[in-house]
């Protein structure tokens, strides 16, 4: 484990905003420097800024009082700023371009100057109008408007990055309505791509419960509604999105919560078409999650979950295949709940859930694009489930949230350095 000394050096320093040049602490020399498995070193980080997400050599973090960013991977936090809401962050992302998007419960905020300022941004809607969040019967309890479980959500299209992703929602925060938002211009402006409709399930009754009466929260005018999006993602192949969603156990002929969508963006109209791909039901591996494409084939997980037998696995098939489950290959059977995954230079990582295996944190890992597999458990960290794969930094090390239950955010990360990368 890294504490706060060793990472980024005191507290007492660090508040001071000092930078301590340091060793560089993710840089391996010697084989032993880190514990390591057969595939990969690993190491944990707790005690000093929560490092919410990477990109390159760029690293974004917060304290309860302060967001930071690095430089040089989390050696030294060079730009530090002030944030009176900080210790409620639940999103953030780098753009290619250094810009900085920040989400709290229900606010988005956007640096274009390397933290210098912060300024708060407004949602818009598809006419261009303010999306407003609602307003909560508790203001401790305003929902997670921006909260997401995929660590990667851009991607390079026409030359412009692309930001996409959906909130994975009522589940802590207070209930909340439930959408896809997307950015084309590097986080100056956010707008959304899809409402979904308002979930009888999930109303504002001024806590984090479900309850029958509140306030109902979404877009009425849509009858398709959900609990939250488990994973948003781009195949280049067919210039398309793909969205999955979940999850809440319906009751006998209501609607299923599980749903695939696939999503296309007309950038000279600035619009979306979507298509409601499937609804299933909550024990099904369409209940899932971690979608990848890799050279147009596409890979997802499953957390299907209710009454033996499960409907569980990693799989692999092409698009065009994707309804017919008799042309899905099954990669690997983990036997439990897997939600979480992500896939660079023919690595795949996922991971275990804390509450639904007996893993206390479960890694499940191959480093040949699925032809072979490894499970480890990580004992010494856990109980904890990853969450926000990111792909790795300039030194080579994949970031990723350790949670307790399946979600609660613990400030402790997981790094993870492949000993052999396949192309």
């Amino acid at each position: 484990m890294i504490d706060r000394r060793s990472f980024i050096g005191t507290t007492t320093t660090a508040a001071a905003g000092l930078i301590l040049p340091t060793g560089g602490v993710f840089n391996i020399m010697e084989k032993d420097d880190f514990p390591s498995t057969k595939d990969f070193w690993y190491k944990r980080v707790k005690g000093g800024p929560f490092i919410d997400t990477q990109l390159g050599s760029l690293a974004f973090g917060f304290t309860d009082k302060q967001i930071m960013l690095s430089h040089d991977n989390c050696a030294t936090w060079s730009n530090q700023l002030d944030f009176w809401d900080a210790k409620h962050i639940t999103f953030s992302h780098i753009f290619k371009n250094g810009n900085l998007l920040v989400g709290t419960r229900n606010r988005l905020y956007l640096s274009t100057n390397g933290l210098k300022t912060i300024e708060e941004i407004a949602v818009k809607n598809s006419d261009g109008s303010d999306y407003l969040p609602h307003v909560p019967k508790d203001s401790n309890y305003p929902g997670w408007y921006f909260f997401t479980l995929p660590g990667e959500d851009s991607w390079m299209i026409n030359g412009k990055e692309m930001l996409v992703w959906g909130n994975y929602s009522n589940v802590e925060g207070g209930s909340v309505p439930v959408n896809i938002y997307y950015s084309i211009d590097n986080g100056q402006t956010v707008k959304i791509a899809y409402s979904f409709g308002q979930n009888p399930r999930f109303k504002d009754y001024g806590d984090n419960k479900d309850k029958s009466n509140g306030t109902l929260l979404g877009n009425p005018d849509n009858p398709k509604f959900c609990r939250h999006v488990h994973n948003v993602s781009y195949n280049p192949e067919e210039d398309a999105f793909y969205a999955c969603t979940g999850d809440g156990r319906p009751s006998v002929g209501a609607q299923q919560e599980v749903k695939w969508l696939k999503g296309r963006y007309d950038a000279a109209a600035d619009e979306w078409t979507w298509v409601v791909l499937i609804e299933a039901e909550f024990n099904s591996r369409y209940k899932s999650g971690g979608i990848n494409f890799v050279d147009n084939k596409l890979y997802f997980t499953s957390d299907a979950n209710g009454k033996e037998p499960y409907d569980r696995g990693i799989f692999r098939c092409d698009p065009a295949d994707f309804l017919n489950i008799e042309k899905h290959e099954l990669l690997f059977q983990p036997d439990y709940e897997v939600g979480h995954m992500i896939i660079q230079d023919g690595i795949i990582i996922a991971g275990h859930y804390a509450t639904a295996s007996p893993y206390k944190l479960g890694i499940i890992y191959s480093s040949d694009l699925g032809k072979t597999w490894r499970q480890y458990d990580l004992k010494e960290f856990g109980p904890r489930s990853i969450a926000r794969l990111n792909y790795k930094n300039s030194e080579g090390w994949f970031r990723m949230d350790l949670r307790s239950g399946w979600i609660h955010r613990e400030d402790e990360v997981l790094y993870i350095k492949p000993k052999m990368n396949v192309g």
